[in-house]
């Protein structure tokens, strides 16, 4: 058994490695610069032995975004193996807040990008990466407030487990604790909203490849899996991300030609939600919490149920656009009006001080949830001349979390005076 201290954690000044960093890298690489001579000019520092640690760790995030994450991650491990405390650029000379993330050891979209939240704010960031086998630092790096970045899934369950030990010796606020953050997995966020007024949210279950080949054999082996399984299904691989193998599946010989296209041995499935409206358009909105509060992030729309905001096309279409900044400008006496307890509810159950919400409205009106996340991206990379609606809108999300920051970092100042 792990021996757990009581002694509370102290903080002083670290060394920390200097990075372009994740916001930086990802604005070049959506704009259309290329990358690859940076690439070539890491990778020679790093086979030479000259790179820096800040160097090396954004040569595995050029390295993700051009496409090769094999390489990424394993740049990444041998970089992290020496060295796991790393400052983002600052936009002043004199921060007016030290923010330390606590990161996991996993590929670019598996922590909080919560640089784009930061980026213009004044606020220093450094990123603590928790790595297996190694000890947090000690003393760890002074800093103002502290907020857990790393996800729920099984490649950030060691650094979570390892944060939770120390959280409740932590020496300043440490938001987003590691134990809500474990509540956000697919199968155990129906248990945790289940019964919300006004919100709906069908049960996702795991279950095993053989237990899908089950069903490609009989449907009647759906009751053995949910109460409420029917076809349409939803299934996914469990674990995967931004709609990797996400599939409809309408009957059972849908089942059996999805697994002859996948080696995955265990999935997620869920009842299928046609949450269409009249015109036949699927609406998808993200909804970002920051300290309770709901902000429109994005709203979706497409001829197709399996959107997200790529593939929604919203850049070809005045109409789609034109709706979307109604939405965002109408938010607060709008939509949130309209679903005000389902979001409080759901604010309230999760309790985390920044997630958000892929949503929609089903045909009854209720919002419909389709996951909650602290690592979705929440950014303002849209071009301004087709999306001038954005910018103002993402800056209340980003001054809103940057406010909350320096409003928990004070509280706790004047508790200790």
């Amino acid at each position: 058994m792990e021996a757990v201290s009581h002694e509370p954690l102290v903080a002083t000044r670290s060394c920390c490695a200097d990075r372009i960093g994740l916001a930086r890298l990802t604005k070049l690489a959506v704009s259309g610069a290329d990358l690859r001579p940076l690439w070539h000019t890491l990778i020679t520092k790093l086979i030479d032995g000259t790179a820096e640690a800040g160097e090396g760790l954004d040569l595995s995030l050029i390295a993700q975004l051009l496409g090769d994450k094999p390489a990424g991650l394993a740049i990444q491990e041998q970089i992290l193996a020496s060295h796991q405390l790393f400052r983002s650029p600052c936009a002043v000379k004199n921060p007016r807040l030290r923010v330390l993330a606590l990161a996991a050891a996993t590929d670019m979209g598996s922590n909080t990008p919560i640089e784009f939240l930061l980026e213009e704010s004044g606020i220093e960031l450094m990123t603590l990466y928790v790595i297996p086998g190694v000890d947090l630092p000690a003393p760890l790096p002074d800093h103002d407030i502290a907020i857990v970045i790393a996800s729920d899934s099984e490649d950030c369950r060691d650094a979570l487990r390892q944060i939770d030990h120390a959280a409740s010796r932590w020496p300043r606020p440490l938001l987003n604790p590691p134990r809500l953050v474990g509540h956000l997995d697919r199968d155990k966020l129906h248990r945790l909203l289940s019964g919300i007024e006004g919100l709906e949210i069908p049960a996702t279950t795991g279950v095993a490849r053989e237990q899908l080949l089950s069903v490609s054999r009989s449907a009647a082996v759906f009751g053995d899996i949910a109460s409420d399984l029917a076809f349409p299904v939803i299934v996914r691989p469990r674990g995967s991300h931004a709609g990797a193998g996400l599939a409809k599946l309408d009957d059972a010989a849908a089942i059996a030609r999805y697994l002859g296209e996948r080696q995955e041995q265990e999935f997620f499935i869920a009842r299928f939600v046609d949450y269409s409206g009249e015109d036949g358009l699927f609406r998808k909105c993200r909804i970002v919490f920051v300290d309770g509060r709901p902000y429109a992030c994005h709203m979706a729309i497409a001829d197709r149920w399996d959107i997200w905001y790529l593939n929604a096309e919203m850049s070809a279409s005045a109409d789609k656009r034109c709706e979307e900044e109604t939405f965002m400008r109408t938010f607060d006496i709008g939509f949130a009006r309209r679903h005000a307890k389902a979001l409080a509810g759901i604010a309230e159950r999760i309790g985390l001080d920044y997630f958000t919400i892929d949503c929609a409205e089903n045909e009854d009106g209720d919002l419909l949830i389709f996951e909650a996340d602290n690592t979705a991206i929440v950014h303002n990379m849209d071009p301004p001349d087709i999306f001038p609606y954005k910018a103002p809108q993402m800056r209340k999300v980003f001054d809103a979390f940057a406010a909350m920051l320096c409003r928990r970092a004070r509280q706790d100042r004047e508790r200790a005076a």
